[in-house]
């Protein structure tokens, strides 16, 4: 055999080794894929005049039917005391959305038989053996452990310490040990401390936003065999090259990742977070799969368009047709619906494995149709898709607190831009 044809050999070799990744989304005009032109300009007019009125500094959209990129624009700033444009490859501080992310990496491990959907959590991670339940009267044993459907559907009864005064949020934010509005603690850590915080329900008994993403986070990287950060890159990042999306923005990035701003809903915007002096320029030390990640629009559509098209993205499979209808049907018992955040009821809404589902219309976002899932991030970044018209959206600021009106602003023009 001539030294060529080793060489060739070997390069074939190396080159069948590597993931491939999927190729880029194909770009076409809205009516190739039945959308009228003329009235998602108005998705322009809608952005424009909230950028105009001091609402947010700046966004993106994209607009995705039958798996073709109809529409994506950028408007405003990334970063108004630079005065930097906003551009189509700005990268965000995504936080909730990386939820979904964190469920789809679970649920490949659980299509490998690496776990049960309603295993006890301690059969897996054994510190949260034995839980107990918050009363007002003291703790008492919790009927049952959480499952990992649990974990996934947030009715764990695990909270976030930010968000109540009870004991069990006050432990939550001890256990987490924060510093600078992130845990200091490796994943590890704060999950074994999670592990003696009471639980502030008995599993299964009702709906609670909260930390059980980042458990489950710790699930994959347990079962996984390797840190969480690498799981993600090797097993959903790579293959579908979502090139800009990981825990922290590298020294070559810096220049495109977007400023955070804090709203007093009323026009006036104060930065929060200086995209220089972020603490999202270092790798951290927890790994959040609830909310650490940060991304681009373009990435995070690639993301959906897999759920969408049922697990695969062109010729890149990463979960069964079959698991991904499991995720997207309601996990939610029916005695803890409607899913709430403190006073804020959504009727007509549950929950899936990772995302919400809408089961039924109600006057809480009164234009979302039946079958349509979706969620959003604490900086007001938000995603939906509707299966029934094969469309996924994707909207990207940098406001808090979180804010619907960005997206409840544009649903309504987007679904009337629909002709067939």
């Amino acid at each position: 055999m001539t030294h060529r044809i080793k060489t060739l050999l070997i390069v074939s070799l190396l080159f069948t080794c590597l993931p491939i990744s999927a190729g880029e989304l194909l770009r076409v005009k809205p009516e190739a894929v039945g959308l009228d032109s003329a009235k998602l300009e108005k998705v322009d007019k809608v952005v424009n005049g909230l950028i105009a009125a001091n609402r947010l500094a700046g966004a993106t959209v994209i607009i995705l039917r039958n798996a073709k990129v109809a529409y994506f624009e950028a408007f405003g700033q990334m970063d108004r005391e630079k005065k930097k444009p906003m551009k189509k490859d700005t990268i965000f501080r995504i936080y909730s959305m990386s939820k979904a992310i964190t469920t789809v990496a679970a649920m490949m491990l659980w299509e490998e038989k690496k776990f049960g959907l309603d295993d006890p959590l301690s059969k897996h991670l054994p510190e949260y053996r034995d839980p107990k339940v918050w009363t007002e009267k003291g703790e008492v044993p919790a009927r049952r452990e959480a499952t990992i459907r649990d974990l996934m559907r947030h009715t764990a009864g695990m909270v976030y310490g930010h968000s109540g005064n009870t004991p069990v949020h006050k432990a939550t934010e001890k256990a987490c040990g924060f510093k600078k509005g992130f845990p200091r603690n490796s994943l590890a850590a704060v999950s074994k401390k999670l592990g003696s915080v009471p639980l502030l329900f008995h599993p299964g008994d009702d709906w609670v936003y909260g930390i059980s993403i980042d458990v489950l986070g710790r699930l994959v990287e347990v079962k996984g065999g390797m840190p969480f950060d690498k799981f993600l890159e090797e097993r959903i990042f790579r293959p579908l090259d979502m090139k800009d999306t990981g825990f922290f923005v590298p020294a070559s990035k810096i220049d495109r990742f977007a400023a955070n701003y804090t709203t007093d809903g009323k026009g006036k915007l104060t930065l929060l977070d200086d995209p220089r002096k972020s603490p999202y320029l270092q790798n951290p030390a927890f790994l959040s799969g609830g909310g650490g990640l940060v991304s681009t629009t373009r990435d995070y559509a690639r993301f959906l368009q897999l759920i969408a098209d049922g697990g695969q993205l062109q010729k890149t499979r990463l979960l069964k047709k079959k698991t991904v209808a499991l995720m997207l049907r309601n996990h939610v018992p029916p005695k803890t619906m409607p899913i709430a955040f403190g006073e804020q009821e959504r009727h007509g809404v549950g929950f899936g494995l990772g995302f919400s589902i809408r089961t039924a219309r109600s006057d809480w976002d009164s234009v979302g149709r039946l079958g349509e899932y979706g969620w959003g991030g604490a900086a007001s970044t938000h995603y939906w898709t509707s299966p029934k018209d094969k469309l996924v959206v994707v909207t990207m600021e940098q406001t808090m607190p979180y804010d619907f009106m960005l997206e409840f602003a544009l649903k309504g023009v987007i679904y009337d831009a629909i002709i067939k």
